[in-house]
């Protein structure tokens, strides 16, 4: 009997699930078993994340009695592939890494880290991303400009690991604290729901007002840790990734990708606001050594 390539079986496994949100988190959940040492610990930012996912309803099936968001559902499919591939060929599947991320991803198991587990995880996310924007253009705009936090906010916790004084300058000592996504501090930069309402679709949602609801503590994170660093932060994901195409998501200072919200909308959050210019005062980037 011909062997399955891995490849080939982690789509199979992927097809399997794409109707059931639940069993999608089940699936995600077998890659950091109890029993897989130090890699167990890994599950928690991603896992935490699926769950917000799975009860705004974006993961649900197109003939569900809500259907979900066909770009949501292709991001997930993408990381729940790459991971189940390299998972199959360190079983023993034939076949070699289909991609950039799934080698990644072998890396980190290889080699558990803070580090490598971002690289792994924003390298199957991004890619999603880049091959999936027009999805993404038939969302609504508020939508939009949440997928575009969401990178964002990703690609930051990436930097504290791995780039403290880029992600927060003097404060660059507690970088490895708080973006360790073993840990629950780093929920703080990941979870939306302290930012976006726990719907789907966003109808009716205009983003000035998603962006006057903000929290004080989100918005100081967003418009003053995060957006006076996005040129270098996006420079720096995509050299880290190896994947230029990063580098286009950003325009003029500001995220752009999928027809995003007009630049004037970024800058509002930080209009009159003293917690944010603090923030950014405090933390101004500084160069690396």
């Amino acid at each position: 009997m011909r062997q399955t390539s891995a490849v080939s079986g982690a789509t199979q496994q992927v097809r399997a699930v794409r109707d059931s949100p639940e069993r999608r988190l089940r699936l995600a959940a077998e890659f950091y078993p109890e029993d897989a040492g130090e890699r167990s610990r890994y599950g928690r930012a991603e896992l935490s994340f699926l769950r917000w996912a799975t009860a705004r309803g974006v993961l649900n099936g197109p003939r569900a009695d809500r259907p979900g968001s066909p770009w949501w559902r292709a991001v997930n499919d993408r990381l729940l592939r790459d991971k189940l591939e390299v998972s199959l060929l360190r079983a023993g599947a034939s076949g070699s890494p289909s991609s950039h991320s799934v080698r990644l991803w072998g890396e980190f198991i290889a080699r558990p880290s803070p580090a490598s587990w971002y690289r792994a995880h924003n390298s199957s996310v991004a890619r999603a991303y880049l091959e999936h924007e027009p999805l993404a253009e038939a969302e609504l705009p508020a939508e939009r400009f949440m997928m575009n936090v969401a990178l964002v906010r990703v690609l930051y916790t990436h930097a504290m690991v791995a780039r403290p004084r880029l992600a927060l300058g003097a404060f660059a000592p507690l970088g490895r604290l708080l973006g360790d996504p073993r840990r629950g501090a780093v929920a703080f930069f990941l979870d939306l729901r302290r930012s976006f309402p726990d719907r789907y679709p966003l109808s009716g949602a205009v983003i000035e007002d998603l962006i006057a609801a903000e929290g004080h503590l989100p918005r100081a994170l967003d418009y003053g840790l995060i957006l006076p660093r996005l040129t270098e932060l996006y420079e720096f994901a995509a050299t880290s990734l190896e994947m230029p195409g990063i580098a286009d998501l950003i325009s003029e200072g500001v995220p752009c990708y999928a027809r995003p919200a007009p630049r004037s909308v970024w800058l509002t959050g930080n209009a009159g606001r003293l917690l944010p210019r603090l923030t950014a005062l405090a933390t101004r980037p500084r160069s690396e050594p």
